[in-house]
């Protein structure tokens, strides 16, 4: 049996979260993919198919949130799973991220076994 690495596409812009992020993910066995601001994100959310999406809100150009809402509306990554992941914890923060069509939304810093779990339960979900 051929074990098929799951793809899991990170858009974050500070480097040392999206370096830790990626190897807490590669460590387990899945496939990263990554990209440091909103239109690269959205450009390889559409062109790589990724089995979940990892999102900042606070990103330059394009905030996540509407990357977010964005590919909610393209029939190709409307049932993507998202993660929205940022600094800001407020629970206003977590309504919209929600209500632009989240999946999740974690508060950095996160948990290793948090992330881990929240991805296995998504795509999990999405089978």
């Amino acid at each position: 049996m051929i074990l098929i690495s799951k793809k899991v596409l990170i858009v974050e812009d500070n480097p040392s979260v999206l370096r830790a992020t990626s190897y807490i993910l590669e460590k387990e066995g899945y496939e990263v993919l990554t990209a440091q601001n909103g239109l690269e994100g959205l450009k390889k959310a559409k062109e790589n198919s990724p089995d979940l999406l990892i999102l900042d809100v606070m990103l330059p150009g394009i905030d996540g949130f509407e990357i977010c809402h964005r590919l909610r509306g393209e029939p190709q990554t409307a049932n993507l799973p998202i993660v929205m992941f940022s600094a800001k914890g407020q629970e206003s923060d977590k309504a919209m991220g929600m209500k632009m069509g989240a999946d999740d939304y974690l508060t950095k810093p996160v948990d290793r076994i948090v992330l881990l779990d929240k991805v296995a339960d998504l795509l999990a979900a999405r089978k």
